[in-house]
């Protein structure tokens, strides 16, 4: 989600942020409770998090590590193109960005997993 404005900061997103974790997706829901408490590879999660002018689904800071999953809303033509404006703005600020769908989330969650630690370069 991008937060429009220039001194739009961390502070400035606190609510909104609070907002969406408390009304995450099932898919959201369920990788958080893969990645809460350091499960995964001993990484941490942070969910909502704020990066510049973006909140992002994911972010694992020792790896630099955004990871957005995609709905429904993220499959029509405007939505593809400010997904990949956002993640080449993310990528500029030297973060890599990682993205899987509801749809993989809630069917193959070990094959995301897998995927995720291969790009990691854990496994």
């Amino acid at each position: 989600m991008l937060v429009r404005g220039a001194k739009s900061g961390f502070r400035r997103t606190i609510p909104l942020r609070r907002e969406l974790r408390q009304r995450q997706t099932f898919a959201e829901q369920r990788f958080c409770v893969r990645v809460s408490h350091q499960q995964f590879f001993e990484l941490k999660f942070r969910r909502q998090h704020g990066i510049g002018s973006y909140i992002v689904d994911f972010y694992c800071p020792e790896r630099k590590l955004v990871v957005e999953i995609d709905g429904d809303t993220h499959v029509d033509d405007q939505a593809v193109r400010r997904d990949q404006e956002r993640t080449r703005d993310l990528t500029a600020m030297g973060y890599t960005v990682t993205r899987y769908t509801n749809h993989q989330i809630l069917g193959s969650c070990k094959e995301v997993f897998e995927d995720l630690a291969r790009n990691l370069k854990l496994l």
